[in-house]
């Protein structure tokens, strides 16, 4: 089944195409797709994915970060559902 991702960047909503054999998550996806180099982020996520157990942490980290890069509403969407 097809997929895509709808997100909001800097007021704007878009819907794009997502597979998961191209990336790991839906943020990944919307980062690309903006054009914006996220390796120094995914490396700190990946720091505090290893020193804590709480998923919390990290996805609050996640989403923070996110915000501050002008992103909003990062979600998947069924390719019926977004048409």
């Amino acid at each position: 089944m097809a997929r895509k991702i709808q997100y909001t960047f800097k007021g704007e909503t878009k819907l794009i195409n997502f597979a998961f054999d191209r990336f790991n998550d839906a943020h990944e996806a919307a980062a690309a797709a903006e054009g914006i180099d996220i390796t120094r982020f995914l490396a700190m996520e990946q720091q505090l994915q290893m020193s804590t157990r709480d998923k919390k942490a990290w996805r609050s980290y996640r989403d923070g970060e996110f915000q501050k890069m002008g992103f909003g509403d990062i979600r998947l969407v069924k390719d019926e559902e977004g048409a």
